[in-house]
């Protein structure tokens, strides 16, 4: 694992491919509220880039980096995508389209149990352990410590390969199509969420 920590921004240089792993690294969980910091990035190949924000001022400034994650050629892998997709439009001020999430393929993929979370998935489908340690540490202390950056990379450097697990179990059970239907609602939600509606349930009676 090669991890390379970048400063507001990636260069232009760098191509991540027509298939990205995404994750973020806030200062809470209130988008509006708590700052965006990092977001880490990998191609799928063991390499991961953090890109690390220090200034709270939105949106942010990062025109490579908003160029690859807004690309409707590219498809964005997140795990709870609907958390990371609206700290990107609330800060970056972009729309992050097409998009996978592993948490929702899981949860209609894996009936057989409620445990969903990325250490439970990378355990059980690639046999992978997962530290979070890390989780709920100071994302915007002036220097990321070597724990916090490895946290970091390894929470994109599995989710290619369990994207192609859980490709493999939603076709055996019929429900890929189930899948890139919420994948595709996706942005719709995070759109409620941030125009007022985050808890509310609009399909409810």
């Amino acid at each position: 694992m090669t991890v390379h920590l970048h400063e507001g921004d990636i260069s232009s240089v760098i191509d991540l491919g027509d298939v990205i792993a995404v994750d973020t690294e806030t200062m809470g969980l209130v988008t509006a509220r708590d700052r965006l910091c990092v977001v880490q990035l990998s191609d799928g190949t063991g390499d991961a880039h953090l890109v690390r924000f220090t200034s709270g001022e939105r949106p942010y400034s990062a025109p490579n980096l908003s160029a690859q994650l807004a690309d409707p050629a590219r498809l964005k892998l997140f795990h709870f995508a609907r958390f990371d997709i609206a700290a990107l439009k609330y800060w970056l001020g972009i729309d992050c389209a097409p998009v996978y999430c592993t948490k929702i393929a899981s949860r209609i993929a894996r009936t057989y149990t409620d445990r969903h979370g990325l250490a439970d998935l990378t355990r059980e489908l690639l046999g992978t352990e997962l530290s979070k340690a890390q989780q709920s540490s100071d994302w915007g202390a002036d220097d990321l410590s070597r724990a916090q950056r490895e946290y970091a990379a390894a929470d994109v450097l599995h989710l290619h390969a369990l994207k192609a697990r859980l490709d493999a179990m939603l076709e055996r059970e019929g429900r890929a199509h189930l899948a890139q239907a919420c994948f595709d609602f996706l942005p719709h939600r995070v759109a409620l969420d941030l125009g007022g509606w985050p808890e509310l349930d609009i399909f409810a009676h």
